[in-house]
């Protein structure tokens, strides 16, 4: 039968943006709150995404909280299973597994003008009443079918990186994989030595850089036990991460860093593929940073292979045996692999759920008349008690885990005014929202994404309104803004 629970706060998302908010959450005093999660575990991306090679893209150091760093991972770029492990280490040494529900897909979240509550729909008929919402379901969520005709027709196995099917042997299969995005670049050198002949559908090149990795050995981690060691490891971790994207993505009119990586990246090509031929595909004919760049130190050199074939014509159609090139030929496969990527900034997933506010407003449509925008990422006027992690311009391309510390503040700031004032209702004013917008805004000159060379990138940063809704900031303006923005920013009642 379906049930109705009440609670003050609910977090839509048990992956690391869930966690991170319950356990500040939890240090605030806000204890009567409840995760509900689609999967049957923890730890979102590194939940679902379990495909061959799968692993962080920037330093392991950076890659955690700040408040609960590891000295364990095996290396310095850890692989996608060390990464759920920690999720589920952060769970249970926080006591958030007995407050997580799990296979619970929310389907629906409306709030109620006289109660100031919101209600949760999920697909098994039930409802959750909550006063707040804190919707932590991540960007990279959905996984996006390739608009391509017949899709549905392949009589071979289909596989999604996003939801990898283990059971499914490679070994001595022709396979295809569509796709050359950041978990192509993963999956292509790993599958590469057992398949019999792997076919690289190529839309759009990479940009690809080298890949500062290393094993950690026993010594190593003993010694980040030392004092103040792991302290500076993540400082040093965190200044590489922040000039190889804030910095050199949202200020590239002062600081043009991308230049300098473009020619790291065309002399890195140039020494790891042999073939002039296949060389000349890899090469990206837009500007580093443009779209998300990769790094990897076994990708390009996996084209020397001979078992594997790059193949820039464009796809026609998917038929029951294979792909059709519009060229007419047919390459036959056994096995079809999908690295397409997510649903980023598109109907469906931004907001992940219908959600209708104050006086029936409904979020999707009123983003689409409207742009995306959110104060700080977070809120947006007209959907009180409504919170976001890393909505528009709440993203700047830093640690995901300095970004979830830094909007978990946030959202509990808010939380806390809004009890030391006995108000049920906290929303944040159009005007505060406007002012952040139009300074989101004003930062474009300086960004490297509104640039010519970015015209032919085909990145999904870009949205249907031609924005890049990133956060174009430093992150040490990032966490100054979510400690200290005025809380009259907002409103309570």
């Amino acid at each position: 039968m379906p049930t109705t629970t009440t609670h003050d706060v609910v977090i839509i998302g048990a992956g690391f943006s869930g966690i991170g908010v319950a356990i500040q959450l939890d240090k605030a005093g806000f204890d009567d709150f409840l995760l509900l999660e689609d999967g049957d575990g923890v730890g979102g991306a590194w939940h679902w995404n379990t495909y061959p090679g799968v692993g962080v893209d920037i330093p392991s150091f950076s890659y955690q909280f700040s408040f609960e760093q590891r000295n364990t991972w095996s290396r310095v770029y850890a692989p996608g299973a060390e990464l759920k492990a920690y999720a589920e280490h952060c769970t249970d040494k926080y006591g958030l597994r007995e407050r997580t529900r799990f296979n619970t897909r929310v389907t629906g979240a409306r709030f109620d003008d006289d109660t100031h509550e919101w209600t949760l729909e999920t697909a098994d008929g039930d409802e959750i009443v909550a006063r707040n919402v804190v919707v932590a379901t991540g960007a990279l969520t959905q996984p996006k079918l390739p608009d391509i005709a017949g899709v549905e027709s392949f009589t071979g196995t289909t596989l999604h990186t996003a939801r990898w099917d283990h059971d499914v042997d490679l070994s001595g299969k022709r396979v295809a994989i569509i796709g050359t995005g950041a978990s192509a670049v993963q999956v292509i050198p790993t599958i590469a030595p057992e398949v019999e002949q792997l076919t690289v559908f190529q839309r759009t090149p990479i940009w690809c850089l080298p890949k500062p990795d290393a094993r950690l050995a026993w010594p190593l981690r003993t010694a980040l036990r030392v004092p103040g060691a792991k302290t500076l490891t993540r400082t040093i971790s965190e200044a590489f991460v922040e000039a190889n994207f804030p910095i050199a993505a949202h200020f590239y009119g002062v600081v043009p860093l991308a230049d300098g990586a473009e020619r790291i990246g065309r002399a890195f090509l140039r020494q790891q593929v042999k073939d002039p031929v296949t060389r000349e595909k890899l090469t990206p004919k837009y500007g580093l940073g443009c779209k998300r760049p990769s790094f990897s130190n076994r990708y390009l050199s996996a084209f020397n292979r001979d078992n594997v074939v790059l193949e820039t014509t464009g796809i026609e159609a998917i038929t029951p045996s294979g792909v059709r090139t519009t060229d007419g030929v047919e390459h036959e496969i056994d096995v079809l692999i999908l690295a397409t990527g997510f649903k980023v900034f598109e109907k469906g997933n931004m907001p992940p759920i219908p959600v209708v506010g104050a006086d029936g407003l409904d979020l999707e449509a009123w983003w689409d008349e409207n742009r995306f925008q959110a104060y700080q990422g977070v809120s947006m006027p007209g959907f009180p008690n409504l919170f976001m992690m890393l909505g528009p311009y709440g993203f700047n391309g830093s640690s995901y885990f300095n970004l979830i510390e830094a909007q978990s503040r946030h959202i509990v700031r808010a939380l806390r005014e809004a009890r030391r004032r006995s108000s049920t209702r906290v929303e944040v004013t159009a005007e505060a929202n406007d002012a952040y917008f139009q300074r989101m805004l004003g930062r474009r000159p300086q960004q490297v994404f509104f640039r010519d060379a970015c015209a032919t990138a085909n990145s999904y940063y870009f949205d249907a309104h031609g924005d890049v809704p990133l956060r174009p900031a430093l992150t040490l303006e990032t966490k100054w803004e979510a400690a200290r923005y005025d809380l009259d920013d907002y409103t309570y009642a």
